[in-house]
């Protein structure tokens, strides 16, 4: 397990892996940077912090493949030289997450819905088996419009799955306008402990707050399967793509990456002392 308890150490982190997953998008002229910036705060908290030898991490929202590449390069799982073939050619790290090529991705997820059924599958081998495994699934706000979704969810009620860790990046926009316009608030608190899931909302943002909640989660064995909605805004730290529906899409221009890399400098590192 790793331990960051300092709060300057822990908002320098957010900062070094924010300026990694841009300078990643700038050279592969590629998109997706706001739906990535809206939930590497919720890895760092989880797969960077958290995740131990014997738990799964699994990336439902697929879309969002370059902060699952950052933190496990950060992890010492993917190398520098393999993390700067993103998005060309025979790359193993492409636009969503492909299976078999590094430890720390273990299914693709390149299609929304289906990370929770594969999670609550690998929680209840955990059950069956005895041991004491733990299975993080992050999803997105989007995802909780889909069916597979709900069965996946019950499936886990049904089994008492206490050792499923849920994450809701909620971040209100999908890929084509507000979430609550398309199909409504479907990552609401009221309706997943409605169904029976041990439910928090928290800051996606705030990274001693996520810890604490998860801990204090997996630490309740109710046989509930747990869940955190997490509150978090898309392209968080630059100010041009927080809560803006192009960036799902849009690659930066080199002024627009200046921007964002300095705007993330001032934001998340503190002033070396004169």
């Amino acid at each position: 397990m790793n331990l960051i308890t300092d709060i300057t150490d822990i908002k320098t982190l957010q900062g070094q892996l924010r300026l990694k997953l841009l300078s990643m998008y700038n050279q592969a002229h590629a998109g997706h940077i706001g739906c990535s910036l809206s939930c590497i705060d919720l890895m760092i908290a989880t797969l960077v912090l958290r995740k131990r030898e014997q738990d799964t991490f699994l990336l439902s929202k697929g879309h969002a493949a370059a902060s699952l590449y950052t933190c496990l390069n950060y992890l010492g799982e993917i190398s520098d030289e393999t993390l700067a073939t993103y998005y060309l050619n025979g790359t193993s790290l492409p636009a969503h997450p492909a299976p078999k090529q590094h430890l720390g991705i273990p299914f693709a997820t390149g299609s929304l819905g289906h990370g929770l059924p594969i999670g609550t599958g690998i929680a209840q081998a955990g059950k069956l088996m005895g041991d004491d495994s733990r299975v993080f699934v992050l999803m997105s706000d989007g995802e909780t419009n889909e069916g597979t979704t709900w069965e996946a969810a019950h499936f886990a009620i049904q089994h008492g799955l206490d050792n499923l860790i849920v994450l809701i990046d909620k971040n209100g926009l999908q890929g084509f306008g507000q979430t609550v316009d398309v199909m409504g608030d479907t990552a609401d608190v009221k309706t997943w402990n409605a169904i029976g899931f041990d439910t928090e909302v928290v800051d996606g943002h705030d990274i001693s707050e996520l810890v604490a909640t998860v801990d204090r989660l997996t630490a309740n064995a109710n046989g509930k399967p747990k869940l955190l909605i997490a509150k978090t805004i898309k392209g968080k730290g630059v100010s041009y793509m927080e809560n803006r529906l192009e960036w799902h899409y849009l690659p930066m221009t080199e002024a627009q990456y200046e921007q964002a890399h300095t705007e993330v400098s001032e934001r998340y590192f503190q002033p070396h002392p004169a």
